[in-house]
């Protein structure tokens, strides 16, 4: 059985557990029949995920957060990046939205027009739908 020798930095293991969730995201989509592509780099272009049908790509930016409760506000993050949605993971909860990105600094997790969805593929797909 592999044994696991080394021991991430805290900002290591912080990028790799953000990561694994722009993977999650991602194998969903790709499951669900969506051409999908994980940029090298986003910095700047704030694309965690592209999607693509065939004729139109789409840009995804993929969020954590650290808490159980939805009604919590959340930060822009991607200023005014050009991308089409925005995924939040709770790490703590079994549930995560997709919106649309907003422009303004804050905006309540639970607006209207921003879609639940529990942690699981069949019910994200149709959150995605959604939107």
């Amino acid at each position: 059985m592999p044994v696991k020798n080394s021991c991430p930095k805290t900002e290591s293991l912080k990028h790799y557990k953000n990561l694994s969730y722009e993977t999650l995201a991602a194998s969903w989509l790709l499951n669900d029949g969506w051409d999908v592509f994980l940029p090298m780099i986003d910095h700047g272009l704030k694309t965690d995920v592209a999607i693509s049908d065939g004729d139109t790509f789409y840009r995804i930016q993929v969020k954590t957060l650290d808490s159980h409760h939805e009604d919590v506000f959340v930060d822009n993050k991607w200023g005014n990046a050009n991308i089409d949605y925005v995924i939040y993971f709770s790490k703590t909860g079994n549930w995560g939205y997709v919106i649309r990105p907003f422009r303004h600094n804050r905006k309540k997790l639970t607006s209207a027009g921003h879609i639940r969805f529990h942690k699981d593929p069949k019910n994200f797909v149709k959150a995605f739908t959604m939107i």
